[in-house]
């Protein structure tokens, strides 16, 4: 497991990952919006566009949001300006590799932004397709396993498709192909396992060992103020920050 994915992990746990409730609400729509854009209304239909409103619904967000946040993906609804989704390239502090995945009405304030939050902690942004090939698209999901067997989860995972299983510490990580991400989440929930978290992610080919603490808190930092801009829906690295490293920072 990257300490990338371990990091989110135990942020999502804690309940730190994003404050205030309002930003959650306008993240959740947009992504509602741009899946119901890409693949129709009907979430039955558009396994983007379930998954949207599945982690919108686990947020709490009222039905109402996610109607309206629908019907402006369908353009049953046009009182807004139109949402892109575009990704960005760069590199932080010891060399590592960022993929920031934006929501935006507006590319020249989200690169603007971008390019001064980098550029003032250690990173800077970079050409198209500079780190791109070293990530690839895949499901990810990921259980707390206090009290929980670890060698019985594994073996689920394993029966219900998963491509590989990682266990650091107290959470079990579980990587699928991309195409069996649905497959595999409902038969473990069939089988009465709940996810800490359920994403389709970027996960790098390789990852660069950060070991010093004070590299590893740049690193957070930097992650973290990328992903409170209000454009920004995902950010992707390659670190690997040891596990009671990130206990200590976090």
């Amino acid at each position: 497991m990257s300490g990338h994915s371990k990091w989110h992990s135990i942020r999502h746990k804690k309940g730190a990952a994003d404050a205030k409730r309002g930003k959650i609400f306008t993240r959740h729509a947009k992504l509602i919006t741009i899946a119901a854009q890409q693949g129709g209304g009907d979430p039955e239909m558009n396994p983007s566009l379930r998954l949207a409103i599945e982690k919108a619904k686990a947020e709490n967000m009222p039905n109402d949001n996610i109607t309206r946040a629908v019907k402006r993906g369908t353009g049953e609804l046009k009182d807004g300006a139109l949402i892109m989704e575009v990704s960005y390239e760069g590199y932080g502090p010891n060399g590592i590799a960022i993929m920031i995945s934006c929501l935006t009405d507006n590319k020249n304030r989200t690169v603007a932004s971008l390019r001064s939050i980098l550029s003032k902690n250690g990173g800077s942004m970079g050409e198209s397709g500079c780190v791109g090939w070293m990530f690839h698209k895949k499901g990810v999901l990921t259980v707390d396993l206090s009290g929980k067997n670890e060698e019985e989860l594994e073996l689920l995972a394993i029966d219900a498709g998963a491509e590989d299983v990682a266990v650091d510490g107290d959470i079990l990580e579980i990587s699928t192909a991309l195409d069996d991400f649905e497959v595999v989440k409902k038969n473990l929930e069939e089988n009465g396992v709940e996810f800490t978290s359920a994403d389709l992610t970027l996960v790098p080919e390789n990852t660069i060992a950060i070991e010093s603490e004070e590299d590893a808190r740049k690193i957070l930092r930097l992650i973290e103020l990328l992903e409170e801009d209000d454009d920004v829906n995902e950010v992707y690295s390659n670190f690997d920050i040891p596990g009671e490293v990130l206990e200590k920072l976090m």
